[in-house]
């Protein structure tokens, strides 16, 4: 097991051998035994347009093809490694379930792009409300063995669990203003 902790279901950390693909200016990780169609829900991240660096997505794929989620992560120009990772996880997918002081499937996607192997655990969280647009939000805020690893999560009205987890920089109340609903059409592949 690897020391940032296993995803329970069987899902690999980073969802098994990956390829880039590009659909409209985003890369893409797929997996090459498994497609999903892409999520039947919308994701809320950062819109592509305002993220000044890279930008990748991914899906968790189930083993009848379906999507049982999907992060984004969000690079620095110049090759200066990740910044943040946003993962929406729909209800039932495996990701979400994690085990007493386990960090959550995000967190661990951010480490594995950092080549950080220490192990990291949950030693606490904090529920603070946050407005999002009109929406009042209750977020809340993990407290990780690793300081330089910022992490919030917070359930969507349906069902969806957003979590953001950024490295050596804290999440204000201004990411939140950034945060879009992107249709699922955008990530559908095939």
């Amino acid at each position: 097991m690897s020391p940032h902790g296993g995803v329970p279901g069987g899902l690999p950390h980073a969802a098994g051998p990956l390829r880039a693909r590009t659909i409209g200016g985003m890369s893409f990780l797929r997996r090459r035994s498994a497609t999903p169609a892409g999520p039947d829900f919308d994701v809320l991240a950062m819109d592509p347009g305002d993220w000044p660096g890279n930008l990748g997505a991914g899906l968790l794929p189930a083993p009848d093809g379906s999507c049982q989620g999907v992060f984004l992560r969000y690079d620095l120009f110049g090759g200066r490694g990740p910044a943040m990772i946003i993962g929406n996880l729909p209800e039932g997918s495996p990701a979400r379930e994690t085990a007493e002081g386990e960090i959550p499937f995000e967190v661990a996607q951010l480490l594995l792009a950092l080549d950080n192997e220490e192990e990291v655990t949950v030693v606490g969280s904090e529920d603070t409300p946050v407005l999002q647009g009109d929406n009042l939000l209750i977020v809340r805020r993990l407290k990780l063995s690793e300081g330089r690893i910022s992490c919030v999560q917070f359930d969507r009205s349906d069902g969806v669990l957003v979590t953001i987890a950024a490295w050596d920089r804290p999440i204000t109340d201004d990411l939140y203003a950034l945060l879009k609903p992107l249709p699922a059409e955008l990530f559908q592949q095939g």
